[in-house]
């Protein structure tokens, strides 16, 4: 059974969990939890069928911002060496040296020099995105992936990084890829620095040997650590400075002439083509399109505007840093032939005034960004590991020492695999969409942010807004969706499984320790929709249930919150529970028990608030959800009570054959949460409980008592048991039996309440029927004085008609599906000979109903429950009015009223008791 709120006498207080030293990102802390869960126990965890073990706060996930203390020993990479060399060298890498000219070759001086102009715009703003963000807080590891996952929590964030990290593996394919080109074009057969000597074979094996000594080394340097990669970077930038140099001095002082034809070119017989030198004809004549086909691949590409972009957009991933790429671009226009352009992509080695500075370029650019992308790929992964977003699959990811050793050889294997491929610019397609779906992440947590409009966003960097990110974020969604719709729409989806899937199974997101945008979001759009609602613009034609619970323990009215869920159809639904109790100045004695009353919601998976209440008395605490739960219009008006009864009530946590039963709420130190009433436990009194109803329908809220409820099997009425046939309503009040009763307010509130429930998903196949009586009002003024819900206006409902056919009429009205039964034998209260005229209101009323009498109508409900009634709605009679103040003669009056109510629903099905003050039915438009 269910019962009010007692007085709780266990604390519910677990001890906070502590954080602990979280090392620097380049030497992540040590993930010292032993618990590894297998993929059932997530999937219990996650849909509560078992407890979840708390994750260690010292397992490495850091907040967005936190201050902490540098770990002793840990090495830093300085700024220049450690952000600026590998970000201008993977910009230089292979669009400068090697596939500058496939881009101006085929697209064009005007359409490469818009091409650069749309990526820089998209850059530009994502910068804009990443500046406000980071200067927002502390960014550790995992770059990208750690500002969008401290943004938009785990799910996103961890889709996002994983995504991050394919694109830093592919682009270090890429780099490989590249460098390999390189290493042909100069030392393979009839290289240019090799001549006529056979130097390096060439093949497509040979290609794949050569990737994979080039992965094999940047592995070996990525072993060695961070403070290694830096100071190779810094030496590589200045090599690369030279070499750029020396190919601009170039464009001035080669002469014209006759420039041969790569030997990996085998799509065309020509053996040469023309270096013009500084020539306007060349200029015009290299100004727009021409697209060709692409020798690098197999069987000879046609190129596009798309191709030529993807390849385009690879050289900006490195931000900001190739703006001065502009003036190459003029050299190239002005000084070399289309042809030269698209047939000879390493055109500047011939060219150069000494071959050996661009080749050193090209092999040390490309094979420093490569590095520099498997190293960062080995740090998302890592920051990934640490955060416990895909749980024990990447445990072994997290280091026990500075270097993630194991993220890196991750990385190489997954690079490995990637250059099988071979071309660059096929690599360069995805690389590129991969990116723009990282930048569009970025836009769109910035956006977010901004919109949220959260008081700790406070970023000091300035020069950006909530249009710079929207064009940001649109700008890569067109792009990306454009020019590749067939790699964005795979991109979208596996983003999509991955939300999904970490929803559900990643222990970070069913733990959730992370701030994370959407709550911000719903907060601002809550709030903003919430002023709206006004509550003077209410109308009956829109009226919707409108729950609030109040319960003892959940673990005996698990079935009753299940079942009200079901009730409120889209309405509000407000658990709520009183302990008694008060401020005693060491804190809220209700925090650490709130927790499980929200883990409660998610194992039952009912849409419900929680609201708590601590006071003085169960009456008190009640009154005061009555009147406070809720939140502007969005309050409650109708209030259930459990049952008060001396039934032994049944812990449905514990059943082994309950659909409830779960262990998370019995806590190893022997703590059981919600205990449940036992039969020694104290009730609350007679004349307090019916306070409590008193007190409810004095604030013109409606009131529910539900009895029964421990009986409902909401599993057999889901699977639509051939036991459970019909949802009774009885139209009758129990101590004044009239056929106007059908038509008042009160009665057609239970109507609506029972058609609510039966319009509900899973109660749709059970039958509603309609139960009144043709008894005539026992006193003359009883008819003018019922509070009718319809208008005696339409002749169709005139007292005059039968019963039955005045009943059907209202519910074609109502427009509700029921059928009707009028109940010819309910007892009249005088034929019992104890009944009289008495006021209603007096105090002995309830004291001089007969039993028998309650007995025969009881004995009548029950007769029709035995054909398959799933749930019964009865009229609650007025409870007895009772002075204002209590007195030790309210004890005895609430006694006999509850008596009856006892004697009257006995032994009936799921039982809810109603009492309606409010119209909540409409025939009208």
């Amino acid at each position: 059974m269910v019962s009010l709120p007692l007085l709780s006498t266990s604390s519910n207080v677990t001890k906070p969990v502590i954080m602990a030293e979280t090392m620097d990102p380049l030497a992540p802390s040590v993930n010292e939890s032993s618990f590894t869960p297998s993929l059932m126990n997530k999937l219990r965890m996650r849909f509560g069928s078992g407890s979840a073990t708390p994750r260690s706060m010292a397992e490495g996930y850091v907040e967005f911002g936190e201050f902490r203390a540098q770990a002793p020993g840990v090495k830093k990479v300085g700024t220049f060496a450690g952000v600026f060399c590998p970000v201008v060298l993977s910009m230089f890498s292979a669009l400068i040296f090697i596939r500058m000219g496939y881009l101006v070759g085929n697209a064009g001086t005007l359409v490469t020099l818009a091409q650069f102009a749309l990526a820089y715009g998209i850059v530009g703003f994502t910068v804009m995105s990443i500046c406000a963000i980071s200067t927002n807080g502390a960014v550790e590891g995992g770059g990208v992936y750690f500002m969008i996952s401290r943004t938009l929590g785990p799910e996103f964030g961890g889709a996002i990084g994983t995504l991050f990290f394919f694109a830093n593996v592919v682009s270090s394919a890429l780099c490989i890829s590249a460098c390999t080109e390189a290493l042909v074009e100069n030392f393979g057969p009839n290289g240019y620095l090799v001549g006529d000597s056979p130097g390096l074979p060439n093949g497509d094996w040979y290609r794949f040997l050569y990737r994979s000594v080039l992965n094999a080394i940047g592995l070996s340097v990525s072993l060695a650590g961070a403070s290694l990669f830096a100071r190779t970077s810094l030496a590589i930038w200045v090599t690369m400075v030279v070499c750029l140099a020396s190919a601009f001095l170039s464009f001035f002082i080669t002469t014209p002439g006759m420039i041969e034809k790569p030997e990996t070119n085998t799509l065309i017989n020509v053996t040469s083509f023309k270096y013009t030198g500084f020539s306007v004809n060349t200029f015009y004549e290299n100004l727009y399109p021409k697209y060709g086909r692409d020798y690098s691949t197999s069987d000879g590409e046609l190129v596009d505007f798309a191709s030529v972009f993807g390849v385009l957009f690879t050289g900006v991933t490195g931000v900001m840093a190739g703006a001065n790429m502009s003036g190459e671009l003029k050299s190239l226009c002005e000084y070399s032939s289309g042809e030269l352009l698209q047939n000879n992509y390493v055109y500047l080695l011939p060219i150069n005034v000494w071959s050996p500075f661009i080749a050193v370029g090209m092999l040390t650019a490309t094979f420093s960004a490569g590095l520099s992308n498997l190293i960062g790929a080995s740090r998302v992964l890592e920051a990934l590991a640490k955060d416990n977003i895909f749980g024990f699959i990447l445990r072994p990811m997290v280091p026990r020492s500075g270097n993630p050793v194991l993220a890196v050889i991750m990385s190489w294997f997954l690079v490995q695999i990637g250059i099988i491929t071979g071309s660059l610019n096929t690599i360069a397609q995805v690389n590129s969409v991969l990116f723009m779906t990282s930048y569009f992440a970025i836009n769109l947590a910035c956006l977010g942010l901004d919109l949220a409009s959260a008081p700790n966003f406070r970023p000091t960097f300035k020069h950006f807004s909530w249009l710079t990110s929207l064009i940001g974020l649109v700008g890569c969604a067109a792009l990306i969706f454009g020019l590749r719709p067939a790699y964005a729409s795979a991109v979208a989806f596996a983003c999509c499984s991955l939300v999904v899937a970490l929803h559900l199974l990643s222990p970070a997101a069913s733990e959730p320790k992370w701030g994370s945008l959407s709550q911000a979001l719903i907060f601002h759009q809550v709030r903003k929709y919430l002023l709206l609602l006004d509550p003077r613009r209410e109308h009956v034609k829109f009226w919707r249930p409108q729950m609030l619970l109040l319960i003892s323990s959940p673990r005996q009215a698990a079935p009753l919150i299940d079942f009200v869920n079901d009730q409120k159809k889209g309405g509000l639904f407000v658990v709520g529970h009183v302990r008694v109790g008060e401020l005693d100045g060491s804190g809220d004695p209700l925090a650490s028990e709130h927790k499980y009353w929200l883990k409660l919601i998610d194992h039952l998976k009912v849409k419900a608030f929680v609201e708590l209440s601590l006071a003085e008395s169960i009456r008190s605490g009640a009154a005061q959800l009555t009147r406070l739960a809720g939140l502007g219009a969005m309050k409650p008006d109708t209030v259930l009570l459990g049952f008060r009864d001396t039934a032994t009530p049944k812990d449905f946590f514990r059943d082994p054959t309950s659909p409830y039963k779960t262990e998370q709420f019995d806590l190893d130190s022997g703590e059981i949460i919600f205990p449940a009433r036992t039969s020694v436990s104290t009730r609350i009194s007679a004349s307090e409980y019916v306070r409590i109803i008193t007190d409810v329908l004095s604030v013109k809220k409606n009131i529910c008592l539900c009895r029964n409820f421990h009986t409902l099997d909401m599993a057999a009425v889901e699977r639509r048991s051939a036991s459970l046939k019909y949802i009774d309503v009885w139209l009758v009040e129990l101590l004044t039996p009239s056929r106007e009763e059908a038509f008042s307010v009160r009665a057609l509130f239970a109507l609506q309440l029972a058609a609510v429930v039966r319009s509900s998903r899973g109660w749709q196949h059970l039958r509603l029927r309609v139960h009144v009586v043709d008894a005539t009002p026992l006193y003359a003024d009883q008819l003018e004085s019922m509070d009718s819900a319809v208008e005696r206006s339409n002749p169709s409902l005139s007292p005059a008609r039968p019963v039955h056919e005045r009943l059907e009429e209202l519910l074609k009205l109502l427009r509700i599906s029921a059928t009707t039964h009028t109940v010819s034998e309910w007892p009249a209260l005088d034929d019992f000979g104890q009944w009289s005229e008495t006021s209603y209101d007096n105090g002995t009323t309830f004291s001089r109903v007969p039993h028998s009498y309650l007995q025969k109508v009881n004995h009548i409900i029950k007769s029709r429950c035995e054909d398959g009634t799933a749930v019964t709605f009865v009229q609650l009679p007025h409870p007895p009015k009772l002075p204002p103040h209590a007195t030790d003669a309210d004890e005895p009056v609430c006694e006999q009223y509850l008596q009856v109510l006892d004697d009257f629903t006995k032994d009936l099905s799921p039982t809810i008791l109603v009492r309606g003050l409010k119209s909540v039915t409409s025939t009208a438009l």
